[in-house]
């Protein structure tokens, strides 16, 4: 399933958010969606779920505005990881978890074997089975960062969104969720994440779109976009560039003055 973001406008009472952003995902596709703090990039991702009016444009997916869709059918195509971690209710892990199946289920029904299935799935691959039985309000920011994205892949949803999912997590989960992620496009899942880490943006992303002031600057590959004309003009700063295992990376290094 394709999703095209056409043309959005987003305008709050003083300022405009988003000014005429183009955007596409497809399956299989891995997209980071970059830019400095108040670009746009959440405010993008909760105009594509639905949680953020927008003045003009479109959000399709496939040929079908996604505005047609039922709350239900919407939320078992658009997985969707926010940015606020807050968990209000101790629940236990894995029935946070398993909310994320709740678009699968009726009324009071318990939940089903594939229900269940996905639930240990989405655990195991993010490192949480361990937590499934601790109250999720008492998680450290990381490890409640890591159930939560296990609450998004166990949709299973063609698409997933995910705003910021390498945030509070040490080095070895940062990774680790990349590599999740990229594995999951590649068996076929749509990806869009927000990142501020340019060096993972570079290393693990298939494209990057980089946002400034509400608009598209760049669209292309990490080489494509993250150049020092880019980097100069929106990040203001300078990057260190080499080569590890056959592969490019990026260091921010130091900021213009």
């Amino acid at each position: 399933m394709k999703l095209t973001v056409d043309d959005i406008v987003v305008r709050a009472p003083k300022r405009l958010l988003l000014d005429h952003v183009n955007l596409t995902l497809a399956p299989g596709e891995l997209v980071g969606l970059i830019g400095p703090n108040g670009a746009g990039k959440s405010t993008l991702l909760r105009t594509i779920i639905g949680a953020q009016p927008f003045t003009s444009g479109r959000v399709m997916l496939d040929s079908t505005l996604i505005s047609t869709y039922s709350m239900r059918m919407r939320a078992r195509t658009l997985a969707y990881l926010p940015q606020d971690r807050h968990i209000e209710w101790p629940l236990p892990s894995r029935d946070v978890v398993m909310l994320g199946r709740y678009p699968y289920t009726r009324g009071f029904a318990p939940p089903s074997k594939a229900c269940l299935d996905a639930v240990d799935r989405a655990m195991n691959s993010v490192d949480a089975a361990a937590l499934a039985d601790r109250a999720a309000t008492v998680l450290s920011g990381g490890e409640r960062t890591r159930v939560l994205l296990a609450r998004a892949l166990a949709v299973e949803a063609p698409l997933l969104l995910a705003d910021e999912p390498v945030t509070g997590l040490d080095p070895y989960h940062q990774l680790h969720v990349m590599e999740i992620l990229r594995d999951t496009a590649h068996r076929g899942t749509g990806v869009l994440a927000v990142l501020h880490d340019l060096t993972l943006a570079m290393r693990y992303m298939d494209r990057v779109v980089l946002l400034h002031d509400g608009q598209v600057i760049a669209n292309g590959t990490p080489t494509e976009v993250l150049t020092e004309d880019n980097l100069e003009r929106v990040y203001r700063v300078t990057a260190v560039r080499g080569t590890a295992s056959g592969r490019s990376y990026l260091l921010p290094w130091s900021r213009l003055r």
